[in-house]
């Protein structure tokens, strides 16, 4: 085993232990590896057996997703800690820790010739609450909420050495310019060419309304070059409230280069949804820093629903998690509809489980097929946990393999590394 400490000095990123380990973490189900086997699936999911509260997550791995059932008792890889949010990217999965404010662990792995999931590092980080792909680096982003303090810390991740390579500070109450004093908090990270988009709502970062914002119908969007994070500018819009949500990605690239945001309308003041605008899409045109006269109303095309989250499939299409009432500005979808931006039309998802009993569904993590037909989700009802395969161009679900003792938190897949 070999062990190497990175050491950054002057950001708090102290004692980061990066382990390379050699030996396997069968994470397997009872469908065993065979030789030959090309690529698995990846799921991961929380145990909801009696006495598992607050317990992590376990990593399973199955062939197909579209039948069958599998286990959490007995099988896959449990995590290290409750409260992981997963990345795959450059064909490695990266399991990370959200550590509630201190450093958290994350673990990689790749999917072995013997079709076994094998861990490449186990290293401590700061707890960040925004990360994404960015070329074969990750970037993440640890982000204050406090106005005595307003720095947010990046860093960059080196998916090919598995080591940080570059870090450094935003001064979030400088980015925001506000007379009011209030922070930039980023919801999420977006490459755009050879840039990052930095869509961020602002927030006053004190005294009893710390995530409240008295400037709850504006959107913003910082852009910084890649990989030197200088900022650029920002972009700036007032027909929509913030794009994205906490922790929730809300601006998405298409083939042409042209970058949709998506806005909830989800913005608080003093513990109450204050914005008034609707739910609806803005666009970037490719090569532009701002805004063009794009504009899609998700609400009034939907019949009333509010978009919580959506991922990207393909040709301006996109699968949505919906929701009829606003009750917080956390609460995710309980619903589906494809969202076509390009003919501004959201079509409802049928053969999903009745709204009124689904528990939880699978909104940080979802798995697109190759060719960009199908997208899989996890949804927890009362009576189950299931992965259920929309068909984006009949816009219909169809109920695949049964997660038995598990709520399903993440779906993707890894080809086998020779």
């Amino acid at each position: 085993m070999k062990t190497e400490k990175l050491v950054f000095g002057t950001l708090g990123l102290l004692g980061l232990l990066f382990t390379a380990c050699d030996s396997n973490d069968d994470g397997t189900s009872p469908e065993n590896p065979e030789a030959g086997v090309e690529s698995k699936y990846i799921i991961t999911a929380t145990p909801t057996a009696a006495g598992s509260e607050g317990v992590a997550d376990y990593i399973l791995t199955t062939d197909a997703i579209n039948e069958g059932s599998i286990s959490t008792a007995g099988n896959g890889i449990e995590q290290d800690g409750t409260y992981r949010y997963y990345i795959t990217t450059n064909n490695k999965f990266f399991s990370m820790l959200y550590g509630q404010g201190n450093p958290g662990a994350v673990t990689s792995y790749e999917l072995n010739a013997e079709g076994s999931l094998e861990k490449l590092s186990d290293f401590q980080s700061e707890t960040v609450q925004a990360f994404a792909a960015v070329d074969d680096e990750i970037l993440l982003i640890k982000i204050s909420r406090n106005a005595d303090s307003p720095i947010a810390s990046w860093y960059r991740f080196d998916t090919n050495t598995l080591q940080f390579v570059a870090e450094g500070q935003i001064n979030t109450q400088e980015l925001a310019d506000k007379e009011s004093g209030e922070l930039a908090f980023f919801t999420w990270i977006t490459q755009v060419g050879d840039k990052v988009y930095l869509p961020y709502f602002t927030m006053k970062g004190c005294c009893s309304d710390s995530f409240g914002t008295i400037y709850p119908n504006e959107a913003n969007i910082a852009v910084y070059s890649y990989p030197e994070m200088e900022y650029e500018t920002t972009i700036h819009d007032e027909r929509t409230s913030f794009i994205g949500r906490y922790f929730v990605n809300g601006l998405s690239v298409d083939e042409n280069g042209d970058a949709y945001a998506f806005s909830s309308s989800v913005a608080t003041t003093n513990g109450e949804l204050s914005s008034t605008l609707p739910s609806a899409v803005t666009r970037i045109p490719s090569g532009s820093t701002e805004f063009d006269d794009y504009y899609f109303n998700i609400e009034e095309a939907s019949g009333g629903l509010y978009v919580t989250d959506q991922v990207y499939v393909g040709n301006g299409k996109f699968v949505g998690i919906m929701a009829a009432e606003r009750t917080s500005a956390y609460a995710s979808g309980n619903q589906y509809a494809i969202i076509d931006v390009y003919n501004q039309t959201v079509t409802p998802v049928s053969g999903t489980p009745n709204p009124e009993t689904v528990v939880l569904t699978s909104s940080k993590s979802n798995y697109v097929s190759d060719d960009k037909s199908t997208v899989s989700v996890g949804i927890t009802t009362e009576t189950g946990s299931w992965i259920y395969n929309i068909d984006v161009a009949s816009a219909t679900a169809t109920q695949g393999k049964e997660v038995v003792g598990g709520t399903i938190t993440a779906i993707s897949k890894l080809d086998v590394v020779e």
